[in-house]
């Protein structure tokens, strides 16, 4: 049996008696999904309309903020930079310089623009339909445990936003817009390649740190343990390593800035995955623990 056909399948076990999706068939639930995609992609393109309109200033000031000198965040590093007593931490000398090079480039940034917006800030919304389709295939004690859900993935969610925002984009850009082979080469960015640069960053990291919420639904199918995670502990350390280095500046401060709280949720994940186990285990007879 498919990992799809046996969560339909617990949507119509006797636990989920009572509730009006317990008599669908596997073409009604497929039929539901839909319309809670459809609900969603409603939100997003509502909220991405209200971007379209006013997408030259949120784009020069949100998209292309960390790409001004006197972005706040070059000046949160300068101050705390000093306040250990270095200026390494003071990026003032950035000097960037855009192109367009396809006619309609322009025209079509500002859609995509205005839809990963949209996305970001519907992403409650987004969740929340996630969340009510598979709800009934939860029993009444796990939908207890995981009651906030909506609010904890939609808050890892907007920490990973700003985190990548706030701090990793600045020391990205920082880095490579001032990085030269050659005084004979000046940096002229393509606008497309720089908004790429922006949402790898930020939708990766938006979506890195929902880490935990993946991991509560494995475990609480049983697919992931904590006895798992705690022996690959070694090889996501790895794996978190090379990601940090992959999508910040080659230097060792950038690295483990991202790193860090990476780490971090490893660990905190380790410890739901170690909390769900139990109790599913408690709460479920022996023969049916798997």
């Amino acid at each position: 049996m498919s990992l799809l056909q046996s969560f339909l399948a617990k949507r119509t076990s006797p636990a989920s008696l009572g509730n009006p999706q317990a008599e669908m068939s596997f073409t009604d639930h497929i039929e539901e999904l839909r319309w809670h995609i459809v609900r969603a992609l409603i939100a997003i393109i509502v909220v991405s309309v209200v971007v379209f309109f006013n997408i030259e200033t949120i784009f020069d000031r949100v998209i292309l903020g960390p790409a001004h000198p006197d972005f706040v965040a070059y000046k949160w590093f300068c101050t705390a930079g000093r306040a250990i007593g270095t200026d390494a931490l003071c990026m003032d000398k950035l000097n960037l310089q855009f192109q367009n090079t396809e006619l309609s480039g322009q025209f079509m940034m500002s859609f995509t623009t205005s839809f990963m917006i949209g996305f970001i800030v519907a992403f409650p919304y987004v969740f929340w339909e996630f969340w009510r389709f598979i709800k009934p295939a939860l029993q009444e004690s796990e939908v207890k445990q995981a009651h906030g859900i909506v609010f904890w993935s939609s808050m890892l969610f907007f920490l990973g936003v700003l985190f990548s925002y706030y701090v990793i984009a600045p020391f990205t850009i920082n880095f490579f817009a001032n990085y030269q082979l050659s005084p004979q080469f000046q940096n002229i960015i393509t606008m497309a390649n720089y908004y790429e640069t922006m949402t790898d960053l930020i939708m990766g990291m938006g979506l890195v740190f929902e880490l935990p919420v993946v991991v509560y639904f494995l475990a609480r199918v049983g697919i992931l343990t904590p006895e798992l995670m705690r022996k690959q502990r070694r090889f996501a350390v790895l794996i978190i390593l090379v990601l940090a280095a992959v999508i910040t500046p080659p230097d060792m401060f950038s690295i483990w800035l991202v790193a860090i709280p990476l780490l971090f949720l490893y660990e905190l994940a380790i410890g739901i995955a170690a909390r769900v186990t139990k109790k599913r285990k408690a709460n479920r007879p022996p023969a049916l623990d798997y």
